[in-house]
């Protein structure tokens, strides 16, 4: 929970609406862990990111990296790691979705082979609020 918090802090004021991950619970972390999958990287940990299996596609969300670990390929690692998984399930592309305010997310899943694929709003807005992004596994 820390990790998630600590990471996500740089979104208040820039996305509206609010993250989810003010809704986040130590409880829903353990569904999430139980129900699909929640991988970490190092003890404290460094990164960590949820993996949900859908019909189509591997569902990859709360993708965080501790702040003074940033730029040093975690992210990179964790989406390389789901790529195998998602092969393994027999799932033939991630997929995730990313604020639309959030330019820099979007570039940095673009250099790890995402493609937007479309622009959606959350319940009660008007205009786009996320995108997604799916990365085909060939």
């Amino acid at each position: 929970m820390r990790l998630i918090r600590d990471s996500f802090a740089y979104m208040e004021g820039r996305i509206d609406p609010p993250s989810s991950m003010h809704r986040l619970s130590e409880i829903e972390v353990r569904r999430q862990a139980q129900e699909a999958e929640v991988w970490t990287i190092g003890e404290r940990p460094d990164a960590v990111m949820f993996l949900t299996p859908k019909p189509k596609c591997l569902y990859l969300s709360k993708l965080a990296v501790d702040t003074d670990r940033r730029g040093v390929g975690l992210a990179r690692c964790l989406v390389d790691m789901a790529k195998i998984r998602a092969k393994a399930l027999g799932l033939p592309v991630l997929e995730l979705q990313t604020r639309i305010e959030l330019v820099e997310n979007h570039a940095a899943f673009a250099r790890m082979g995402f493609r937007k694929t479309a622009e959606s709003a959350h319940p009660g807005y008007d205009r786009a609020t996320f995108i997604t992004m799916q990365r085909r596994l060939d």
